[in-house]
């Protein structure tokens, strides 16, 4: 929640400063006038509510740049996604970015499989892994799926460690290949 109020209050932000830099820069280039910046600014003056609502305004741009200040100064607690093992030796962290890559590795190894994506969900009993694909249309699809998750299964347990509970085959589209029948003639 808080990064999508840092997030609207930098769009506001940009917007503001852009529109100070624009008149900035029509004043320095003499597209404004000076008897109009005058009568603008004398009008300003002349008004005690254009007072205050110019000094709330400083005030919350101020208070905004605080804030971004603040934000850029303080350590990124947020980190990528892992899955976490404790050993004798020491802590293990494993991206899920690692587990959907070695899954992708397993899988592509079968043959029959053409397109994949792979998601990698951490859960307190192990791992939940999601597989989207396409597959070669000369292929028994519950044989290929079986395989699949035997494989991802496997392979993902030897290599890390940690103990996969699901693996869910999406079968997405079938490609048929291409076979060259010759003519007799």
């Amino acid at each position: 929640m808080i990064r999508v109020v840092d997030k609207l209050l930098l769009f506001l932000y940009s917007i503001v400063i852009g529109i100070i830099s624009v008149v900035f820069a029509c004043v320095g280039f003499a597209w404004i006038n000076e008897s109009l910046s005058i009568d603008f600014i004398e009008t300003l003056y002349s008004n005690s509510n254009y007072l205050i609502a110019l000094a709330i305004v400083g005030i919350v741009l101020f208070l905004i740049s605080l804030r971004f200040f603040v934000v850029s100064l303080s350590r990124s607690t947020v980190s990528s996604q892992s899955v976490d093992q404790r050993t004798e030796y020491g802590d293990i962290r494993i991206s899920i970015e690692t587990m959907e890559n070695l899954a992708l590795k397993a899988a592509m190894k079968i043959r029959g499989v053409k397109d994949l994506k792979a998601r990698v969900k951490a859960t307190d009993t192990g791992m939940d892994i999601v597989l989207r694909t396409v597959v070669d249309g000369e292929v028994s699809i519950p044989q290929l799926t079986e395989e699949i998750q035997i494989s991802v299964k496997n392979y993902l347990e030897e290599i890390t460690g940690i103990p996969v509970t699901n693996v869910s085959v999406y079968i997405a589209n079938i490609i048929q290949t291409n076979t060259i029948k010759s003519r007799v003639e």
